[in-house]
C-alpha cells in the first residue's frame, strides 16, 4: 500500500512539475511573424484581414467595370472619404489609402492629392516669393478631378438572449458601400457593396 501511495505521489509530483513548467512558459513574452495574406480572425470584429479582402474585392470590381472600360484614358479621381457608421473604431483612411494604392498601380486611374492641398498652395506661394523663375513650378497647372470616390461602412450586431449558458454567441454583420460620382453632373456612375458576417463564442468566465 505504501509503495502504491509513493508511486501515485511521484506521478502527481511529476505532473505538477510539468504543469508549473508549462505555466511559467505561458507567462513569458514572445513575438512571431504573421503572414498578412493569411486569413485569420481573433474576434467577430472587423480587422486587418477584412480590410485587405474587401478593398481588393472593390478594386477588382471597379477595374473590371463598364464604367472604366469605356474610357480610353485613365480617369482623374479624388477620395472624399468613407463614413464609419459601425459600433467600433475603424481606420477608414487606411482603407481608402489601400484602395488608392491598388488603383494607381493598375495604371487605369489617376488621383489628385486632395488631403495635401493646403501644403501644395503653401509651397507654391513660397516658390513664387523666393525661388528663381527657372526652378519655380507653374502655378495654376493643378489637375481637376473628374470623379469623386466616397462610401460608408455599416454594422449590425446580434447576440444570444439571456439564459443559463457558459458562453455568449455574437454575430457581427458588416457592409462597405463604395460609389463614384461625376463631379460635373453629380451622377453616381458606379457603385458596389461588399459584405461579410462573423460569429464568435465569448466565454462568460475567463482570463
Amino acid at each position: 500500500m505504501k509503495k502504491m501511495f509513493f508511486r501515485i505521489s511521484g506521478v502527481a509530483l511529476c505532473g505538477a512539475v510539468l504543469v508549473l513548467g508549462n505555466g511559467c512558459a505561458m507567462f513569458r513574452a514572445s513575438t512571431a511573424e504573421v503572414d498578412v495574406n493569411q486569413k485569420q480572425h481573433m474576434t467577430a470584429d472587423y480587422d486587418f484581414t477584412d480590410m485587405r479582402l474587401i478593398t481588393q474585392g472593390l478594386v477588382d470590381d471597379l477595374l473590371g467595370s463598364n464604367f472604366l472600360k469605356k474610357h480610353a484614358e485613365p480617369q482623374v479621381m479624388m477620395i472624399s472619404g468613407v463614413q464609419n457608421r459601425t459600433q467600433q473604431y475603424a481606420d477608414m483612411k487606411n482603407l481608402t489609402d489601400r484602395m488608392r494604392t491598388l488603383l494607381l498601380q493598375s495604371g487605369k486611374v489617376r488621383f489628385i492629392n486632395e488631403t495635401r492641398r493646403a501644403d501644395l498652395l503653401k509651397e507654391q506661394g513660397y516658390q513664387v516669393a523666393n525661388a528663381t523663375p527657372e526652378s519655380q513650378v507653374n502655378v495654376g497647372k493643378q489637375l481637376g478631378a473628374k470623379y469623386m470616390v466616397s462610401g460608408s461602412f455599416t454594422q449590425m450586431t446580434d447576440t444570444s438572449p439571456k439564459q443559463v449558458r457558459v458562453s455568449k454567441q455574437e454575430v457581427n454583420y458588416y457592409k462597405l458601400t463604395f460609389e463614384v460620382t461625376d463631379l460635373e453632373t453629380s451622377e453616381i456612375v458606379w457603385t458596389q457593396e461588399k459584405e461579410f458576417a462573423r460569429r464568435a463564442s465569448i466565454p462568460l468566465i475567463g482570463w
